[in-house]
């Protein structure tokens, strides 16, 4: 590892950080809850432990993808860290075990929260709370690209370490420009759901709220029952937002540019579309009998629930752990599958489980016709072997953390089997509800200190896709270079 250039770029991030917190600094001025010096003393503090590791001066600028991964899987750490303070000066929350969750919920857009009481906190905490859904929502790193100097040709390892997908490729020759591009269509759709709840009957702060809920696909609402709290008109426009929001952000790209050859050929966007759509109508029907108010406020309830958990977003407008069990186990599978690769959802990510299907397809057919020569393709073009073979070793990771984190979780916690594997999924899937104790009416207050860790480190993998927060326990990654 390039020590000094790590730590100089993470001394870049804590910068980054700290300025990130003036918005929420003024919004406490604003409404004088007593939160103002709770963001004085974290954003001083954070500056303070930035500047020393700016100042370093690393003998080369040349950053390795080893270096990368380490970057990413220490900034999104120590990121969450110096996220926690305001709650901690604040005393929003109980503990340091309590606000570290809240953060690492927070920037891995996962949603989950410990909170009980939500609406009695100063207003400049719940903004900086669900900020940081935005901050997370398209990567603290990819803002760094986008807006910082560049340390060298090799930016894009910084990406593609919190890049959410099998594969990774720069749509501009530069990887700036990528970066900036992204982040100009994630804020001019993050503006445009705002203006349009700001139409729909929000004011300006709850519109911002939960914009950047929706646009991160976190979930934090400033309300203590989330969406339910607003009127239809409201809860179809996020609704909307959440499935906008797990789309491939290339597809906006090839949107602005004009370009329908690309959009019409990618089969995760359409494959997207038509489970979203088909599993709402078989969740309509299925909770219709149990809907007093009717049909469209069956519809309305199933799409905002089937939008929210395939978005990985997790607002909530109905306590769905109450549906049918056919609702929730179609529900329980949207929360493994997540939405599109490049989106800011979490989740497995549909293109892995596409391309997945056709890889054992491809298997099953090779096994009764031999001599058959089958290739793989995904949107028209050949997938490599080493791709397939990634897929491979990513499931069987993610599927051994799922199965670790919830053994670990019943050792930690007495609760029940729903509660502790519902609760690990949809940590590492970036969901935030799940069922029973943890479902859309409940929440995380009642794990212990140890679980909380457990399950901050579990959003934290499932939002840098796994590998950037495992090869920090491994003893090459930390040997100089």
């Amino acid at each position: 590892m390039n020590y000094k250039l790590v730590f100089r770029l993470l001394g870049r991030l804590l910068l980054m950080e700290a300025a990130l917190m003036v918005p929420s600094l003024a919004v406490a001025l604003i409404y004088r809850e007593g939160d103002a010096m709770a963001f004085v003393y974290t954003i001083v503090l954070t500056a303070v432990c930035g500047i020393p590791a700016l100042l370093l001066k690393p003998q080369r600028d040349d950053l390795t993808a080893r270096d990368g991964m380490a970057v990413a899987g220490l900034s999104w750490v120590i990121l969450s860290f110096f996220g926690a303070l305001p709650f901690v000066f604040s005393r929003a929350m109980p503990s340091l075990a309590d606000a570290y969750f809240e953060t690492c919920s927070g920037f891995s857009t996962t949603g989950s929260t410990i909170l009980t009481e939500i609406e009695s906190l100063p207003r400049g905490v719940l903004f900086w709370r669900s900020f940081t859904h935005w901050i997370g929502g398209m990567g603290v790193l990819v803002l760094t690209v986008a807006i910082l100097p560049r340390l060298s040709g090799r930016t894009a390892h910084l990406a593609r370490a919190e890049s959410p997908g099998p594969t990774f490729s720069k749509l501009l020759p530069k990887m700036s420009d990528t970066a900036k591009m992204l982040y100009g269509l994630y804020l001019g759709l993050t503006v445009i759901e705002a203006v349009l709840l700001l139409a729909a009957g929000m004011n300006v702060y709850d519109a911002l709220i939960h914009a950047f809920g929706t646009a991160g696909t976190g979930g934090f609402s400033n309300y203590n029952n989330s969406i339910a709290h607003f009127s239809p008109l409201i809860q179809w426009i996020i609704a909307v937002f959440m499935m906008l929001f797990g789309v491939n952000f290339t597809i906006y790209f090839h949107l602005v540019r004009r370009e329908k050859e690309p959009i019409l050929q990618n089969e995760e966007l359409w494959a997207y579309l038509g489970i979203t759509l088909t599993i709402t109508l078989i969740i309509t029907f299925n909770i219709l009998p149990q809907t007093k108010e009717g049909f469209f406020t069956a519809l309305r309830n199933a799409f905002f629930q089937v939008t929210a958990i395939a978005s990985t977003t997790g607002f909530s407008t109905a306590n769905f752990d109450a549906w049918p069990l056919l609702s929730r186990v179609l529900l329980m599978v949207l929360l493994c599958v997540g939405a599109c690769a490049g989106s800011t959802a979490g989740g497995f990510k549909l293109s892995r489980v596409l391309l997945l299907g056709k890889s054992a397809y491809r298997d099953l057919e090779h096994t009764l016709q031999p001599r058959k020569v089958a290739v793989v393709r995904f949107e028209g073009k050949p997938v490599q072997e080493s791709t397939l073979a990634q897929l491979g070793v990513y499931l069987f990771l993610w599927l051994g953390l799922a199965g670790c984190g919830t053994l670990l979780l019943a050792v930690f916690q007495k609760t029940d089997l729903g509660t502790a594997v519902t609760a690990t999924l949809t940590c590492l899937s970036n969901v935030g509800p799940g069922l029973n104790r943890v479902g859309p009416t409940g929440n995380f207050a009642f794990f212990s200190t140890p679980a909380k860790v457990l399950l901050s480190f579990l959003m934290l993998a499932g939002r840098l896709e796994i590998y950037p927060i495992l090869i920090l326990f491994s003893p090459t990654v930390w040997k100089k270079n």
